[in-house]
């Protein structure tokens, strides 16, 4: 049975037996708000084309909790990790549908001992061009899953109001004595781009 988590749980990394959870699939979704329920004008609905909004996730790789190297960041641009411990599923252009919208593998056996967190976000491509931030969607999570057999071990719900923000820390993987854990963020910023929520990290 899935664990949900609130802002700010830290949990230990572990399936349901028991066991350290070492093969891990991390999945992140999210929802557009429905624009017939918005007030006027917010999706630029009288203004010329109207973007779907395009959420890209990603996964930051540190090394004494800070990204070292570009090869470090995952992403749809890098969907593979030069150790091929951490596997990016590919972009979802438009959140549509149920379930998880983009998905990450870590595989913990063969990860490189020097890496102590993994850090998952998620941010609005072309927000500023397009007029869009994150009070334009909804339904927003991530979720830990056992990859070897699906099973979902922990979700953590982002319920709060993030109008005005660009991008989202959703959460991260943190070794800690020995052991690693999942840690549920939520935490919403403007950054505008993979490259500029980088930099928080270097």
């Amino acid at each position: 049975m899935s664990v949900n988590l609130k802002k700010g749980d830290r949990v230990d990394l572990k399936k349901h037996t028991g066991e350290n959870l070492k093969n891990v699939m991390v999945g992140l979704g999210w929802d557009e708000v429905d624009r017939k329920k918005v007030p006027g004008g917010l999706f630029g609905l009288f203004s010329g084309h109207v973007h779907d909004v395009d959420c890209d996730a990603s996964a930051f790789l540190c090394k004494g909790g800070k990204i070292r190297n570009n090869e470090d960041v995952i992403y749809f641009g890098n969907l593979l990790h030069k150790s091929d411990a951490v596997r990016h599923m590919g972009d979802n252009l438009t959140g549509a549908g149920e379930g998880d919208d983009e998905q990450i593998f870590i595989n913990l056996n063969i990860l490189p001992s020097e890496y102590d967190r993994i850090i998952f976000v998620v941010n609005i491509y072309k927000a500023d061009d397009r007029n869009q931030d994150f009070g334009m969607i909804d339904n927003a999570f991530i979720r830990i899953c056992d990859a070897d057999n699906d099973n979902e071990i922990y979700k953590y719900n982002l319920s709060e109001n993030y109008s005005g923000k660009t991008a989202m820390i959703f959460g991260e993987l943190i070794l800690h004595d020995g052991r690693w854990k999942f840690n549920a963020i939520g935490e919403a910023t403007n950054d505008k781009s993979i490259k500029e929520l980088v930099k928080r990290f270097a």
